[in-house]
């Protein structure tokens, strides 16, 4: 078992604060800021635009893909970072389709983060609207998967939830019709044990700055299965996804596996702080890191069960059937989570009615999951979120 009490010493925890709040945004890792001042100063201030070959700038997003390889379960040289997630999940579906050139329909589920179907949307206009986005709820998800299916597209662990999907047999059953699946990894990446090789995901998608702490808009990260790598048309041909960027010329042509993937200029200072934070893994197995948090989650649903009998348990009550993450329906949730967060409880809200809060062992032991649950208990018993203080929408909930 790692020692949680050291890797909690290796974050930036405000004073006062207890953060359960990291499957939205990790906390600052301390060396974050030494590694951003040296990329600054030693690499940019010194090296000026060598930097790209004296730092290694330009390797990085491979280099570090492995890193984060590592904890998805992915083959050595089958991720690369870079972009956003939106743009991944575009990348991804775009080159799924494209190997499916006779089917039309993409599978995914009521519950998948919107941003996901969003992008769905967006690449059907593209197409000329020859596709079908087709999403059903998150429990009939195998039945629906059937001989006319392109491409599954699903999150593994559900935002509002963590009710969490079978990847492995939901993917057999996809390739047992013929179709691809992409799963989303926003929620599973540093949460939960991933195995995208043996799971037999044909890609994978990420975001950096949730459970692996690398920041606001820290990069994502994309995995091509072995088996796909050479035949994926990247729909987005960006220049440093050319097999030879720096001969300048007139046509496209894709580089070697996933290297094909990257788009735009590598975020060098995003880089650096998600590196930071990458290091905080080395040494530790995903897998005793999600052991722990569902100690920790049921020790919090016990005490927010025993105390607060308005809140309704919404994840789900297995602890092998949902992510790292634990959340409760409240008809008032959003002024009830202002209020814990204002006595000193970050968790956040998700609409309609969902108080979420994420369970990070890396930074969080008992002592914070009691001083949770009392704060919780105090809020909610003592009616403290009916305030006009707390019914301010702010733009981020």
């Amino acid at each position: 078992m790692p020692d949680f009490t050291a890797t909690k010493s290796r974050f930036h925890l405000p004073r006062g604060v207890t953060y359960l709040d990291g499957n939205s945004l990790g906390p600052l890792p301390l060396a974050a800021k030494t590694r951003m001042a040296q990329v600054m100063q030693e690499e940019w201030g010194e090296m000026l635009i060598t930097g790209w070959n004296k730092a290694g700038w330009m390797a990085q997003p491979g280099q570090m893909g492995d890193r984060i390889g590592r904890l998805i379960g992915a083959e050595p040289g089958h991720v690369m970072l870079g972009d956003t997630l939106s743009i991944k999940v575009y990348q991804a579906l775009a080159a799924a389709l494209a190997l499916r050139p006779d089917r039309r329909v993409i599978l995914s589920d009521t519950g998948n983060f919107p941003t996901d179907l969003y992008m769905a949307e967006g690449l059907i206009e593209t197409l000329g609207k020859t596709h079908e986005l087709r999403c059903v709820p998150p429990e009939e998800v195998e039945q629906a998967i059937t001989e006319e299916v392109a491409v599954l597209l699903l999150t593994e662990v559900d935002y509002r939830t963590g009710r969490r999907h079978d990847m492995p047999r939901l993917t057999q059953k996809a390739h047992e019709v013929g179709a691809l699946a992409i799963w989303d990894l926003a929620h599973s990446a540093g949460a939960l044990p991933v195995d995208v090789s043996g799971g037999k995901a044909d890609f994978a998608v990420g975001c950096t700055y949730k459970f692996l702490n690398g920041g606001p808009g820290a990069p994502a990260f994309i995995y091509v299965a072995p088996r796909q790598a050479e035949a994926t048309a990247p729909a987005l041909s960006g220049w440093l996804g050319h097999a030879a960027p720096f001969a300048f010329e007139q046509t496209y042509r894709a580089a070697p596996g996933v290297a094909r993937m990257r788009v735009g200029t590598p975020p060098v200072l995003a880089m650096a702080s998600l590196e930071a934070a990458l290091d905080v893994w080395d040494g530790v197995e995903v897998a005793e890191v999600y052991a722990r948090a569902q100690e920790l989650s049921e020790r919090f649903i016990k005490g927010i069960e025993a105390t607060c009998p308005m809140l309704t348990l919404a994840s789900p009550r297995d602890p092998d059937q949902r992510g790292s993450q634990v959340s409760f329906h409240f008809e008032h949730g959003y002024e009830a989570m202002q209020a814990c967060i204002a006595h000193g409880v970050i968790g956040d809200f998700r609409a309609p009615d969902i108080m979420r809060f994420g369970i990070t062992p890396l930074y969080l032991d008992e002592a914070d999951i009691d001083r949770a649950i009392a704060v919780v208990s105090e809020v909610m018993t003592d009616d403290l979120w009916d305030d006009d203080a707390y019914r301010h929408r702010s733009a981020v909930t």
